[in-house]
Parts: structure tokens; C-alpha cells; sequence
């Protein structure tokens, strides 16, 4: 009993790390105009972007990888509601020893609480700055994905696509790079010096998903995550636990 215990504790303590270390498809339109045909830059239409998700009042927010690299424990899956309280409500999914743990998680005044496995339910108090990560409520921010948008190194714009409900929106695809040093403001383990990013964004200017290239743990080959971005507007009241 003494041994599992130890046990338990060990990955508790792993868990709160990793969980603090995050800080997240269709058809051809055929032949609609991307924003850029129409006059407007790339740059412009990813300030764009940046300034709708920065300021609407919440969003839904999913992140997630196909598979983690070998041996790696790190973030699986999030998923949640940010606020412009700020504040987030959600669930992160933990890879830990080749455990698969999923962690509710709160963030609201400032302040980070999680259900961390063996604790019979109870919320703990957690402080990310002991870990290098961000308040997962910033996620979508000025420090979060707003901010990586409008640092997007030669933005180049694709291909446009049908998608959405009932394919009733146009969504063009947007190229390039963004510095190390921004994408750790997000994703803290990243260890590269530069990531491949793209994102899809609306015609009327939402970012709907960021699929992100690169090394986000160190000595390990490059993976990606892919972050989507739903219901715009939504207004949820987050309180502490």
C-alpha cells in the first residue's frame, strides 16, 4: 500500500506539471476568391483575426495531437471555454508513463485550480509561474493565440474552402512561420526556433483552426498540434471552485 501510494503521488505531482505546461474537413468551394484576390493582405486579414478573438466575449477552444513523441509526457488533448473575464473552464488530457489522464481545470481571477488524479475530487490550487507556463486563460489573448497571429513570419494565403455548418462559410488557409520564442508563450515545452503554422480564417474574419508544426519537447522530432476555434460570442460565468 506504502509503494502505490508513493506511486500515486509521483504522478499526481508529474501531472500538475504537465497540465501547467500547456498552458487545444471540407469540400472544395470551387473557385471562391481568398480575401488577398479581393485587395486585402494576409497581414491584414490575420490583425483581423487576432482582434476578433482578442476581444469576443468566449470561445470554445479544443487542442490536440495525434500522437505525442515516444516517451514524451505532455499534453494530449484541452479542451474548454475561454472568457474575456478572463477565465477557463475545461479539461486537460495528460500522457504520463503511458497513463492517459484527464484533468478538469479552472483559471479564473488570476488564478489556476485543477482535479488532479488521487485526490478524491478536491480542487487544488496551483501556481504556473512555478512551472514557466501561462494561465490557460490568456489562451486566446494578447499572450496567446491573438498574439501569434499578428507575429507570423511571410504569411502567404492558400486555397479557399466550403466549411462550417452546412458548408455556409468560406475559410481560406494562411501560411507561415512564427518565432520559438512566441510559440513557448503558448505552448511553454516548445523547444524550436521557429514553427510552421496554418490558419484557417473565416470570411468574416474568425480564426476557426491553427494547425501548429514544430518541436514542442526537447530532443524530439517535430510533431503538430491543431487548435479549433467554435462559437464566438459564447458567454459563460466561471467562478472558482
Amino acid at each position: 500500500m506504502l509503494a502505490r501510494a508513493r506511486t500515486s503521488g509521483r504522478l499526481a505531482a508529474a501531472v500538475t506539471a504537465a497540465v501547467l505546461a500547456v498552458p487545444t474537413l471540407v469540400a472544395c468551394s470551387g473557385g471562391a476568391e481568398t480575401p488577398a484576390e479581393e485587395g486585402t493582405s494576409p497581414e491584414e486579414v490575420l490583425a483581423e483575426a487576432s482582434t476578433q478573438l482578442a476581444e469576443t466575449s468566449g470561445v470554445d477552444l479544443t487542442l490536440s495531437t495525434s500522437k505525442l513523441p515516444e516517451g514524451v509526457s505532455g499534453i494530449a488533448k484541452a479542451a474548454g471555454t475561454v472568457t474575456d473575464a478572463p477565465a477557463f473552464d475545461g479539461t486537460i488530457t495528460v500522457v504520463f508513463a503511458g497513463q492517459t489522464v484527464d484533468v478538469p481545470v479552472i483559471a479564473v481571477d488570476d488564478t489556476v485550480y485543477a482535479q488532479l488524479p488521487f485526490t478524491n475530487g478536491a480542487w487544488d490550487k496551483v501556481n504556473p509561474k512555478e512551472y514557466g507556463a501561462p494561465d490557460p486563460s490568456g489562451l486566446v489573448g494578447e499572450d496567446g493565440f491573438a498574439g501569434l497571429l499578428t507575429l507570423t513570419e511571410s504569411p502567404e494565403a492558400g486555397e479557399s474552402v466550403r466549411g462550417g455548418a452546412d458548408n455556409s462559410e468560406i475559410l481560406t488557409t494562411y501560411s507561415g512561420t512564427v518565432p520559438g520564442d512566441a510559440m513557448d508563450a503558448v505552448i511553454p515545452s516548445s523547444a524550436g526556433d521557429s514553427f510552421d503554422v496554418e490558419w484557417q480564417v473565416t470570411d468574416e474574419g474568425e480564426l476557426r483552426k491553427a494547425t501548429l508544426t514544430g518541436v514542442f519537447y526537447p530532443h524530439t522530432d517535430p510533431m503538430t498540434y491543431t487548435v479549433d476555434f467554435a462559437d464566438y460570442g459564447t458567454e459563460k460565468q466561471i467562478s472558482k471552485p
